[in-house]
């Protein structure tokens, strides 16, 4: 299924957990990490359980978890309360490497087997750049990693983690260590087949903002984006999808391969398409990943 979206609901409230029922989110992150101050993490993580059972059958939108990383000492309880049918799929932070998703993978074997549900059912998406050591690791997403439903990142964690001020220069853009992380997590997610999905947008309230910058993000191919607030959730989904011009282009460009199955380039509106052009268009199609 589709990630253009995925909302962090902080686990803990009962308010923004009610209200992200009437998201039109691909998927619904509850967390358990950062927006739960240590005293609830308890609580939050009976809470997540408790809408997952209650609400997971009637709802569309996938629920995620977003656990505590794996040196917090909470990882593995909440994995193990987390874990029941309707879960869709945990949101890993801090990962170091693939080897972190590969541990979590085999705890999910016996936790989905516990639990009664399929197996590889739970999908994993990590947060790929959030530590020092991932930035140096990311050829690992290259191998067979199971579970996989897409890679994302993050800069806020990272410039934490190297003692940085600000993750940005004087000008306000990114600085070039963060820039390379978002192109890491496009490269990575390619090497592993999966989709990309893009950090926050954190000024929630500046929509043209968002508009501008989930453009950027689409085109450099990202396939999605976390949102921090539900009236970001529809500004995403519009920018993600492909608009009817995009649709009607890309059918004309399969067609004009189709009608020509021997050839290698094809002409079109007077210009030369080859292998990639028709790529590309079958995945604005959907026919392909």
């Amino acid at each position: 299924m589709a990630l253009r979206s995925m909302l962090f609901v902080p686990a803990d409230s009962e308010r923004k957990l009610a209200k992200g029922l009437g998201s039109p989110a691909d998927a619904l992150i509850l967390d358990l990490e950062d927006a739960v101050a240590p005293a609830h993490k308890a609580a939050a993580r009976g809470s997540a359980t408790a809408f997952i059972a209650e609400h997971a059958a009637r709802l569309q939108t996938q629920l995620y978890v977003r656990i505590n990383p794996l040196d917090s000492g909470l990882a593995m309880q909440d994995l193990a309360a987390v874990v029941v049918p309707g879960l869709a799929g945990i949101m890993l932070p801090k990962t170091r490497s693939a080897d972190d998703i590969r541990r979590v993978a085999f705890c999910l074997d016996a936790l989905e087997a516990r639990a009664g549900i399929a197996p590889g059912t739970v999908r994993i998406v990590p947060v790929a750049t959030e530590t020092a050591q991932a930035m140096l690791t990311m050829a690992s997403y290259t191998r067979d990693v199971p579970r996989l439903a897409g890679i994302t990142w993050g800069a806020e964690d990272l410039s934490a983690a190297i003692g940085a001020i600000s993750n940005r220069d004087a000008d306000g853009s990114l600085s070039p260590l963060y820039t390379l992380a978002n192109s890491m997590c496009l490269c990575a997610a390619a090497a592993a087949g999966v989709p990309a999905i893009d950090t926050l947008y954190a000024d929630f309230r500046d929509a043209a903002g968002l508009v501008a910058s989930c453009a950027v993000s689409r085109r450099r191919g990202f396939a999605g984006r976390i949102a921090i607030h539900p009236d970001q959730v529809a500004v995403i989904n519009e920018a993600f999808s492909p608009s009817e011009a995009e649709l009607a282009h890309a059918r004309r460009v399969v067609e004009a391969f189709a009608a020509q199955p021997d050839a290698g380039t094809v002409g079109l509106d007077g210009a030369m398409l080859d292998m990639p052009h028709l790529k590309q268009a079958r995945r604005t199609l959907g026919l392909e990943g």
